[in-house]
């Protein structure tokens, strides 16, 4: 008896083994695997005397060969990951983010405990999130929430842009999309964060066609990542939250739309003492310079210490000795950093966390 030699697409080979088993492949594992099922048809056939159906086949198969379909199942994983650029996140990352920042209590709350204290969730009928929306104004942190979240956890992860999904041009954006959330129903233990989300998620009032059709496939992902069983998290950001269509800002699209704003004085320090410890550093007050910078980002402290940093290597190089970051330093660069808050953003971001905050 020979195997069969018409072998179907690696798409139709996904497809019938999920008719037949219930078992969700990537095509070209599927394709892999359909040759291994052909050839235990023809075993199976042999030993029986008879001709087996190719249904029968992948069912003995599957079933009798549940280590190699794990194997396979995790080899498809770490396929996707490298795909998309999967990193792991060191757990130290969350420690850079001061105990007083409002969202830090939130997600500890709402994600990190849930997801975490599995067994005593699942007493409770406490439901892990699986989609978050991080909203708040540039330079925030929003991002490095996202990584922390990931690193807390333990679990993958991976970063995408509207600029990644567009770089076969925008017409494709929405194909790209609908691929990209399809891999990420195939992913275990995994946060993927989407940023700039409004590139891709914006009003379909007064839209053009396309930001139409780019909207409606993420509505239409959305709840079918959320159906789908495992450990995975989808976490989008936006500068600009009333930009979203509103459909996406109901209740049922996203379990948590979390406001990342201002940091008060233990968050400026926090983070700023978190960049003091990796430079050479001298007599640095830094109660004194947070005084200084109360409407700071995150990302205004960072380059600020490029600034100061880049400073003190040139001097060195001049004098051709020891030369150490001060507060007089900092205290001098500081007026060359216009800092990304205002008194009317942040009237706007309070406006907005009334109107749109769910957790």
């Amino acid at each position: 008896m020979e195997i069969v030699a018409n072998i179907p697409t690696p798409e139709e080979c996904a497809s019938q083994i999920l008719d037949y088993t219930g078992h969700k492949l990537e095509p070209d594992a599927a394709g892999e695997l359909w040759l291994k099922i052909l050839q235990h048809k023809w075993f199976l056939s042999e030993k029986l005397g008879r001709d087996v159906g190719i249904k029968v086949a992948c069912l003995d198969f599957v079933e009798n060969t549940a280590s190699n379909l794990q194997d396979l199942r995790e080899e498809e994983i770490a396929h996707i990951l490298r795909e998309l650029g999967g990193t792991l996140v060191d757990r130290s990352i969350w420690d850079t983010i001061s105990d007083t920042q409002p969202p830090k209590k939130i997600v500890q709350k709402r994600i990190i405990l849930p997801l975490t204290e599995v067994d005593l969730a699942q007493k409770h009928g406490v439901i892990p999130p699986k989609t978050i929306i991080f909203f708040g104004p540039p330079g925030t942190g929003k991002t490095h929430f996202v990584k922390a979240i990931a690193g807390v956890l333990k679990w993958w992860y991976v970063e995408v842009s509207p600029s990644d999904l567009m770089a076969e041009g925008q017409d494709r954006l929405g194909f790209n999309l609908k691929l990209l959330m399809e891999k990420a129903t195939r992913l275990e233990e995994t946060v993927v964060f989407i940023d700039e989300f409004e590139e891709i998620a914006a009003s379909r009032d007064n839209a053009s066609r396309i930001d139409k059709s780019i909207t409606n496939e993420f509505l239409k992902q959305v709840p079918i990542l959320k159906k789908r069983g495992g450990k995975i998290l989808l976490v989008c950001a936006t500068n600009y939250i009333r930009q979203l269509d509103a459909a996406l800002l109901r209740p049922g699209r996203f379990d948590c739309i979390i406001p990342v704003g201002g940091l008060d004085h233990n968050g400026l320090k926090t983070i700023f003492e978190h960049y003091l410890s990796t430079t050479n550093a001298g007599d640095v007050d830094s109660d004194r310079i947070v005084r200084e910078i109360p409407f700071y980002t995150p990302a205004d402290i960072e380059y600020l210490f490029q600034k100061v940093t880049h400073t003190a290597f040139e001097r060195e190089l001049v004098i051709g000795r020891d030369y150490q970051i001060t507060t007089e330093m900092f205290l001098e660069k500081i007026p060359e950093v216009k800092p990304s808050l205002t008194d009317k953003i942040t009237e706007e971001f309070e406006r907005d966390c009334r109107e749109f905050t769910r957790y």
